[in-house]
């Protein structure tokens, strides 16, 4: 079994190539701006084409997935409470929800953004506050 990559940190001998597709294996996850839902999707293509090729993209490309799963699930819930909440809040409820869900979704476009600029510097990013589903 191979050494795990350090994380926060450049990471040694990475090719351009390799630091390009680390960054697609975040930055893929805005294709769901064009399919809302599928933030997924990108990420997940990404990392199946190239992670028995490139150990970073295979390492970059779990976190970006693990990233847009964990934000996949919060919207859902937090979807699912909308309604029970606001009846039963007589609608004040939905007003507290609506803006979670909403700064939800500008954390699903800016924290790819800024993980993509790091993994294309070398480092391997870590998606803080996430659980990773995919190891």
């Amino acid at each position: 079994m191979t050494d795990p990559i350090p994380f926060d940190m450049p990471v040694e001998g990475l090719s351009t190539e390799e630091r390009q597709w680390g960054m697609y294996a975040h930055l893929a996850s805005l294709a769901g701006l064009v399919v809302p839902g599928l933030f997924f999707l990108g990420p997940l293509v990404v990392w199946l084409m190239k992670k028995d090729q490139m150990r970073f993209v295979d390492d970059q490309g779990k976190e970006s997935l693990n990233f847009q799963l964990n934000i996949l699930l919060l919207g859902i819930a937090l979807g699912a409470m909308v309604v029970p909440v606001a009846l039963i809040t007589f609608g004040f409820g939905a007003l507290l929800i609506g803006p979670v869900i909403l700064l939800l979704g500008i954390l699903a476009i800016v924290m790819p953004i800024l993980a993509g600029l790091k993994a294309n510097e070398g480092v391997a990013y870590r998606y803080p506050y996430i659980l990773r589903i995919i190891k």
